[in-house]
């Protein structure tokens, strides 16, 4: 059933935003935008929750103000649209997407090409970050597709750290991996989620947590945060003591003139880069734990004779 009531974002910016922008509110959980000169409009489902999207929005449109310096704050109008028949006309803007090597994303209402080798992940558009339709949702995934059967034998494990809408855990989960936590402080973005895994399937797998990131206290062998770079860095600490010796760590939502200080960080504290990708602003990064001397003091693999201080190459 569609909702009677609509919130209506007019955001009037600098005409090369216009791309990033939209990707944006699309991800954000709006069902489709309307591009016009200098303007985009977009519509979200009209809720207590709403508050939530307004924040980040503003929190968006500073995180660009470096390479679009005419997207402000000031150029954003929110109305709310009420007693409007939509007729479901806004899901001509969902249809299914092919990412990487293994993956279909697609709403519930299509059904995606039949293709034996690719994984199909069901995503319910809602307000919750994560359609797949964004370039940092694309290169987690297929940063994802490259490191998830490489995390080692026995129960396999990972984190998905700001889940949104599931997507990335969901797809880890049909990789194959055992158990995967995925956190999000958003009351709204894990019912989402929740809703998203038990379409793919993935109940049994899955745990949404609206815990701190400083309160879990396992490590695993692979963690996805798709955040933002500022996000990023306030929780590297926590970030580097989640990863095991010889993990992986995808990082996402880094605007490409952050990308350096964020790669700088993590290499500096026991992580060498393995790959990155750029699309347009967006920049992921795909980074590995090293083997240090003081992970394994204790394990009898390490000579006691030897005097060196230096990380073991893996």
């Amino acid at each position: 059933m569609v909702p009677s009531s609509w919130l209506q974002l007019s955001l009037r910016t600098d005409p090369s935003a216009l791309d990033a922008v939209s990707n944006f509110l699309i991800e954000r959980g709006s069902p489709g935008v309307v591009i016009k000169k200098n303007e985009v409009q977009a519509y979200f489902r009209y809720s207590d929750e709403n508050g939530s999207i307004k924040r980040d929005v503003q929190r968006f449109l500073r995180g660009i103000r470096s390479i679009y310096p005419a997207a402000g704050d000031r150029s954003v109008r929110w109305r709310v649209l009420r007693e409007r028949n939509w007729n479901h006309a806004w899901r001509r803007f969902f249809k299914p997407q092919r990412i990487g090597r293994m993956f279909w994303v697609t709403p519930p209402w299509t059904k995606a090409p039949a293709f034996r080798r690719r994984k199909v992940i069901v995503i319910e558009p809602g307000m919750a970050f994560g359609t797949g339709t964004h370039a940092t949702t694309r290169g987690c995934l297929e940063f994802i597709e490259e490191v998830a059967e490489r995390i080692g034998n026995g129960r396999r494990t990972a984190l998905d750290v700001g889940t949104g809408s599931g997507i990335l855990a969901i797809a880890l989960a049909k990789l194959g991996i055992d158990k995967v936590v995925a956190l999000d402080n958003d009351a709204t973005a894990i019912k989402v989620a929740r809703e998203n895994v038990r379409a793919n399937g993935v109940g049994d797998r899955v745990v949404l947590s609206t815990a701190k990131l400083a309160h879990l206290r396992n490590a695993f062998p692979l963690i996805v945060a798709n955040l933002t770079a500022e996000t990023i860095l306030d929780l590297a600490g926590e970030l580097e003591k989640r990863v095991v010796p010889q993990g992986y760590l995808i990082l996402s939502g880094i605007l490409k003139p952050k990308a350096r200080e964020v790669s700088r960080h993590f290499c500096a504290t026991g992580f060498r880069m393995l790959g990155v990708k750029q699309e347009k602003e967006w920049t992921t990064l795909l980074l590995k734990r090293s083997l240090l001397w003081r992970d394994f003091s204790s394990q009898k693999a390490i000579s006691k004779t030897s005097t060196r201080k230096s990380p073991v190459k893996s």
